[in-house]
């Protein structure tokens, strides 16, 4: 009696590990076997991005001769007007981070849970690149957990430099429209490299909602956000916080603290 009580206890107890052990195991082996492979885009461009596709498989649901217009240039030819005007705007502390605002993250967190829902983000670019390079635009918190993998990754594996570039050559800048030198062509009729600071700016002013905005159309939204930008640009103007260390690596407390560069600004979030 004693004997088949015991083994009878053993395999509930063996179940009940099975049932604990074996769907965090298998989710480690699916992150494991579709994780993507970052350590590429060390040098190599995508092709494609996550985000690209859907919107061509809605795009094409409708016109089936849909084309995205993408064109890729290095980080050297957009203007470096663009690229200070995307950062104020979208990501302040994006050459102090490790990937993650931790300030933003613990703002959103606790909007969330006021709107119940996974209602804002509090974003770097980073998070956003790995989001548009690989993930759905779904808000669940797996797709969250991937995304945080995949930051951690993309910030272990790349220099800011590389990620700032790979950002601005993905990014989505109209219907159909993904990457700084398409967006400044489409829009301005230039290269990304020719645009100014006002048109920077209004493409900067662009990004929470790419697909709503002209900006040949400007809005009061659009213009107000645009002087926005303009005026952060100037106040943060030569700053690391705008260019980063030399080799395009992060810049650590340690090194801003010896060489005097003032702390992490805080981002600005968008008040629309």
């Amino acid at each position: 009696m004693k004997s088949t009580r015991s083994r009878i206890l053993g395999r509930i107890a063996t179940a009940l590990a099975l049932l604990i052990v074996l769907p965090p195991a298998g989710l480690a082996l699916y992150w494991w076997l579709s994780f993507p492979d970052v350590q590429g885009l060390v040098k190599a461009n995508p092709r494609t991005t996550a985000l690209i596709e859907a919107r061509q498989a809605e795009a094409r649901a409708k016109d089936p001769d849909a084309e995205a217009y993408r064109v890729w240039v290095p980080l050297s030819e957009i203007a470096p007007a663009l690229q200070h005007a995307v950062i104020v705007s979208e990501d302040a502390s994006f050459y102090f981070h490790d990937g993650f605002d931790w300030e933003g993250i613990k703002e959103a967190a606790l909007r969330n849970v006021e709107a119940g829902k996974l209602a804002r983000g509090g974003s770097t670019l980073t998070q956003q690149l790995a989001k548009n390079l690989y993930l759905s635009s779904h808000k669940t918190f797996l797709r969250k957990a991937e995304e945080a993998l995949i930051t951690y990754a993309l910030e272990r594996d790349l220099t800011k430099k590389r990620i700032l570039e790979l950002y601005l050559n993905v990014v989505e800048w109209g219907k159909g429209v993904y990457g700084a030198e398409a967006a400044a062509r489409h829009h301005f009729g230039k290269h990304a490299a020719d645009l100014s600071e006002e048109e920077a700016a209004l493409l900067a002013a662009m990004l929470p909602s790419p697909r709503t905005y002209d900006p040949l159309k400007v809005t009061r939204y659009l213009a107000v956000r645009q002087q926005q930008i303009l005026r952060l640009m100037d106040e943060r103007q030569g700053r690391p916080s705008l260019t980063g260390n030399k080799d395009g690596t992060r810049i650590v407390p340690r090194q801003a603290k010896e060489n005097g560069t003032p702390p992490a600004p805080r981002p600005v979030r968008d008040k629309k």
